[in-house]
Order: C-alpha cells, then structure tokens, then sequence
C-alpha cells in the first residue's frame, strides 16, 4: 500500500519544511473555495423588505435572495449603533471589548483614529490566509491613521488596507457627516497637495459650512479640497458604489477566489437617491433610498450572473443596526410603513427594532432554497462561519465572540447553536438566552425623543407610534416599573409585557448570565439632540 506522503508527491503537492519535519499540504480541487459576497445595507429596519413584510416598498432583487435562500428571522446587529456595529461584523468580537476594554458605544467621530488594531484578524484577513482577494467598497466608518486626531491628509493609514482588504473605494465616515470625500485605499479622491483639506478653526480661518439642501447633513468641518469636494454627489453615492462594485468584480482572476465586502450608504440620512428612484414608493425618499438599495443588489447578482460565478457564490445580505426614526422615518411611517415592523424600538436603543435587522442567506446548492430559519444568530459570527466555510482552523484570536453558524445556513439543527447573545445599544446592554430577553434597567438605553426631532425613539415616540409596552404610559417609562425588563420573545415578540415580577427565578439566572461578561454600559440616558430644522416644503 502506497504511504500518503507518496500520493501526494505523485499528486505534485511541494513540501514544508517545519520544525526540523516535512509536512504536506492537502490538494485542493479546483473552486474548492467559494466566492464571498457580504452586502451590509446601513439602518434598514426588520420591516423594510417585502419578503418581511413591507408593502409600501418594492423590493424584487432582495426578495428574489430570499426565495432562492434562506431568510433569518431572528438575527442581530453587533450594536443598534453604526461604528460599534461593523466592528463586531468585521473583528467577531464584541465592541464593548474594543479600544481595550473601554468599547466603542457610538458613532465614531470625523478625526478619530483607526479603532481596530492592524494585528486583530477581520473577515478580510482571514480569507487572504486562504489566497482569497479581498475588497472593501462602501461606508467605512471605523476610523484611518493612528494619529491621536486623522487630519485627513494622506497617506490614510493604517486603514481597510492594513486590515485585510486588498482594495479599498467608498465613504470614509458617513453620508451626512463630513469630510465628504471618496476615499480610495489610502487616499482622499481627486487629492491635491496644493489644496489639502482644512479644519474648520478660527486659526485657519475656516468656518463649517451649511448643507441646506439635506438638513439632515451636518455642516461640513473641513474646507479647501475643491477638487476633491466637487467629485462627491449626494445622490451619485449609490450608483458610484454600485458601479465600483461591478468593475472590481469584473476585475477578478477566474483561479482566485473573492470577497466582496459592501457596506452601502442607503438608507443612511440624508435620503438622497439617484434621480430615477425618486418618487417611486409609496413611502417617500426613505422608500425611494431603499428601491435604489435594491437596485445596488440587483447589480451585483447580475454581475455574479454574468460572470458564471454565481452557483460558486455564498452571497449574505443584512443592516447594520434597526431602522431609525428620524425625519424620514417619521414621514415613512405617517404613510403607514413601519420601518421595524411589528418589532419595539428604533436604532440606538436595546429593544428589538434596534439590532434585530434582516439577513438573508443564498449559496446555490448548499443553503436550501425558499426556507426561513429561527436560529439565533449575530453579525458577530459572520468570522467563525466564515472560518469554515473556507475550513480553516481558528486561532484563539480569531473572532473570540464569534460562533460558527455554517449548520445553520445549510441544515436544519436540532438545537440553538448560540445559547446566549449578548445586545449592545448606544448606552446599555441586555442578554438573550433562548426565548428570553433581559435588560438591565428600565431605560431603552437610546434615544428618548418625541415625533418632530430627528433622532425620535425611545418612550417619547410612543404616542406617534402608536406602540406599547407595559412600563409605558403617555410615552413616560411609569414611576411603578420594575427596576429591570424582562420579555419572551417567543410569546410576545413586540415586547408588550414586562414579565419581571412573574419569573424572579429567569431574571436571577439572566442577571448572573451577563454579569459574566463583566461589560460596563454607559449612563442609560443620553443627552437629547439639538431639533433640527426641516426643509421647507415646495408651495
């Protein structure tokens, strides 16, 4: 009988010297490895799809996904807040974990630095162990540089690039927050040396300027950079990132697999599709971001086709964080779209509507196609399913927090493959154990606003919304709620009953289940935002 060593030297598989010992690497048949396509929309809510419910919206090329993979009815952001959101999507760790422990709660801002350290693996870096080429088109949102504040002069970096990806194209920060540039790898598009970017300063003599058109924008704190400044469009980002998107798919070697990282701009404020989207729902421009967020997959699942990869393709598609109810929202909603479905909460806070997001799963001939699952499962596990999708071997760094959800998307287990979950908002934390949901207070740990500002949510909304839960009553959490939330979720999904006093033994038991995590959440009650003003309507 023929040794294994001998097979594989007729097989041509060089060897590796280790350790003073030869080893061999197993052969790996050709397109062994599938392509990855991960498309991260920014606040769609649970209920902003068709295939989850909406009827005021189209969303065919979505729901198309859906019929031709599995849909997750119960998935979850990392955070119900942007910047710590994408780091659990990208690092599989909690971001209550980051910058040391002291965690990244919220938006991360213009002049920040870099948040994940170049040494901490992502799903970017742990594919090219794999040969994988990798690319980051989109919103980034997690900060460049190391320098104790990004002056936003190039080189940008360490940034995408020291992370794993081998191209970076996209936002840096936000669309309605400045700088507003494209950045390209370590660069700000359309750059002149000549005329850098300049802070605002009283030194420098530049003043923010105002964004009247989109008064959901913030001024803009960075002057100079004409030329730079020109190249960006409000309602051009989509379909520019949509096209970046196909020419670099386009781009690929045949013999390599890909990962292509999307993280869309819609249906961030301020809500400005391209053109041929406007007026097309049945909700206004927030519907409208969504049709042209359509259209962005539609792209993409076109190319795949055109290329003949699509078969070999695990293609995922979910959102940062819940739909929020800002002044588009609030419109979206008048017109009877409820962005988060029959779900408590908007973004920012620790009800459900604030992380429970969709998710869908198409991967021809492994995900089962048309079916729905009701596993638990977080965007933090996108690095451990990753792992063996591509069947690697995690190191003890890799994705500490992440668990591998592959059974998931292609079979039907028997058993939760997550027993806990832990739910990060702006200020709080809660914990998730099966059917069960417990919060610590009795805040909504976000945004406590009243219809008319623009980050409305929390028990303020309620009257306009027109939801309700037991420890709230004319949109004022009562002087008699219990000290702490307790909900089951399987029973009461709107989160309509409190059910603290009724199980003292579950809070007991889900108050020590969190307490292991040992995370500090900031104070529960934010500042309220300053109002801002509407546009004025057209007579």
């Amino acid at each position: 009988m023929m040794k294994r060593r001998d097979i594989l030297k007729m097989a041509g598989v060089a060897g590796i010297a280790v350790a003073g010992r030869t080893t061999f690497a197993e052969p790996k048949p050709a397109k062994s490895l599938p392509n990855i396509v991960l498309i991260n929309a920014d606040d769609l809510g649970y209920g902003d799809l068709g295939c989850y419910g909406a009827t005021k919206v189209k969303t065919p090329n979505i729901d198309k996904l859906a019929k031709q993979g599995r849909r997750f009815t119960d998935a979850h952001s990392a955070s119900a807040v942007c910047t710590p959101s994408r780091y659990g999507l990208l690092t599989g760790e909690y971001p209550f974990r980051a910058l040391g422990g002291k965690g990244q709660w919220g938006p991360l801002p213009t002049w920040h630095p870099l948040i994940i350290p170049e040494t901490k693996t992502t799903l970017a870096s742990l594919l090219k162990r794999e040969g994988y080429a990798t690319a980051c088109v989109g919103k980034w949102h997690l900060g460049f540089t190391t320098d104790k504040k990004n002056l936003w002069q190039p080189p940008l970096k360490p940034g995408p690039n020291q992370l794993g990806f081998d191209y970076y194209f996209g936002v840096p920060l936000v669309n309605s927050g400045s700088p507003f540039v494209y950045v390209e790898n370590d660069t700000i598009v359309g750059h002149d040396p000549k005329d850098p970017m300049i802070p605002a300063a009283k030194k420098n003599g530049v003043k923010p300027s105002k964004t009247p058109i989109h008064p959901a924008k913030s001024a803009n704190y960075y002057g100079g950079a004409k030329k730079a400044h020109a190249l960006y469009d409000d309602e051009k980002i989509g379909t520019t990132l949509a096209q970046k998107s196909v020419a670099w798919l386009k781009a690929q070697k045949k013999d390599t697999p890909f990962f292509l990282y999307l993280p869309t701009t819609n249906i961030h404020h301020p809500f400005t599709p391209a053109e041929k989207f406007k007026g097309t729902s049945e909700c206004g421009r927030y519907g409208d971001f969504i049709h042209e967020l359509d259209w962005i997959v539609g792209e993409v699942t076109k190319t795949l086709d055109e290329m003949g990869v699509a078969d070999n393709t695990l293609l995922i598609f979910t959102s940062d964080n819940g739909g929020m109810m800002n002044h588009g929202g609030q419109d979206a909603w008048r017109a009877g779209h409820h962005i988060n479905g029959d779900l408590l909460g908007f973004k920012f806070g620790i009800w459900e509507g604030g992380h429970r997001v969709p998710m869908i799963v198409r991967w021809p001939g492994k995900v089962p196609a048309d079916t729905t699952s009701d596993q638990l499962i977080s965007q933090i596990d996108m690095l451990g399913t990753f792992a063996a999708v591509t069947g690697q071997k995690r190191k003890p760094a890799d994705g500490p927090d992440s668990v591998d959800m592959l059974p998931a998307l292609t079979g039907t287990p028997a058993a939760p493959l997550r027993e806990s979950l832990v739910l990060v908002s702006y200020r709080g934390v809660a914990i998730r154990k099966g059917e069960w949901m417990y919060i610590p207070n009795r805040s909504n740990s976000g945004w406590d606003n009243k219809v008319g500002i623009h980050a409305g949510g929390g028990p303020a909304i309620m009257p306009f919304t027109k939801q309700h839960t037991s420890d709230v009553v004319n949109g004022k959490i009562r002087k008699d709620a219990p000290p702490a939330q307790l909900y089951n979720l399987k029973t009461d999904l709107a989160q309509s009953t409190n059910r603290y006093h009724d199980h003292p033994e579950i809070v007991e038991e889900m108050r020590a289940l969190l307490k292991q995590f040992g995370v500090k959440a900031p104070a529960p009650k934010p500042a309220k935002p300053a109002k801002r003003p509407r546009p004025k309507k057209k007579k």
